[in-house]
């Protein structure tokens, strides 16, 4: 289901790629890639556009904020690239703050170097982590893979990062023969971390938004909620040798991925982007929009049904 829409005469842009949703009090937000913000009373209708929310100045390229609070103040986790660079494999890992849920973030600082993107901190029990995704090289399928680490405060990674979801399979080929020929780029991208029930669930976006196997996946570990997130055995879910996707493209929504979760009501929803079904960009256009879905969970396994 459409989650934002822009309407006639609204200043708001025209897509929200890489929504990330999070509560405070009883407003829900949601932010998206460009640093801009949306809010509501209620969760699944009455969005608002509240603005451009983040200070970019002397940035481009600002892609999939994510924004938590932490002793009252808002950090926002984002990746850019400097105004004077080029190239998208410049972008920065970067947080700014607020003392607002809808900004302005001030102060961005660099807290991981090129590449890092897609961040996802999240606080628990074991402590305040940081999944980000970045490029490797090693192994038999290279690319971006999701990576761990623990932060000692909000700007401080502990410089002891683990890689918990790789590339695995051909459908989470980004590229063939993308910077030599013979070797296929692959992305694991899009991290975002929630433990319900016993277990821990990474969820994360597999290939190029453009690409027919564009889709969402999730991991699974077990162990005690307090427990380090780098040191869980996360396995891919059903296997890591099979594409059996949580979401993809359907008659409904096209490109699908990117996703943040809430929990609202002890009900679980899916906010993702997606461009409507049938739906032909030009060339550099974006037109994926916000959507949100209830997902299930029954045990380790999660279902979604694209509305």
């Amino acid at each position: 289901m459409i989650l934002y829409k822009r309407k006639d005469g609204d200043c708001a842009p025209l897509c929200q790629p890489d929504p990330y949703i999070m509560k405070d009090g009883d407003t829900y937000y949601l932010y998206s890639t460009g640093g801009y913000c949306y809010s509501s009373k209620s969760l699944l209708s009455g969005w608002i556009f509240q603005g451009k929310c983040l200070d970019d100045r002397g940035q481009k390229s600002v892609w999939a904020p994510c924004v938590i609070k932490l002793d009252g103040r808002f950090y926002m986790y984002y990746s850019s690239v400097d105004a004077g660079l080029d190239g998208d494999h410049m972008q920065t890992m970067r947080v700014a703050v607020s003392d607002s849920p809808c900004g302005p973030f001030l102060d961005p600082r660099k807290i991981l170097p090129p590449f890092s993107i897609d961040a996802h901190t999240v606080k628990t029990p074991g402590g305040l982590f940081l999944f980000y995704s970045t490029n490797s090289y090693s192994g038999p399928r290279i690319g971006t893979v999701i990576r761990c680490d623990r932060l000692s405060d909000p700007y401080t990674p502990e410089g002891h990062p683990v890689d918990v979801v790789v590339p695995t399979i051909d459908e989470e080929i980004f590229q063939r023969n993308r910077f030599r020929q013979g070797q296929d780029w692959h992305t694991i991208e899009g991290a975002f971390y929630f433990h319900h029930d016993q277990t821990h669930f990474l969820m994360y976006s597999g290939a190029c938004y453009q690409n027919p196997t564009y889709f969402i996946g999730y991991a699974v570990a077990h162990g005690p909620e307090d427990a380090d997130l780098r040191a869980l055995e996360w396995r891919k879910y059903p296997s890591a040798d099979v594409y059996q996707p949580l979401m993809r493209s359907s008659d409904k929504a096209e490109g699908v991925g990117h996703n943040s979760v809430i929990c609202d009501g002890g009900r679980y929803y899916v906010v993702y982007h997606g461009r409507q079904a049938g739906t032909h960009e030009a060339p550099g256009e974006d037109l994926r929009l916000a959507r949100i879905d209830e997902m299930r969970i029954d045990g380790d396994r999660l279902s979604v049904i694209i509305t």
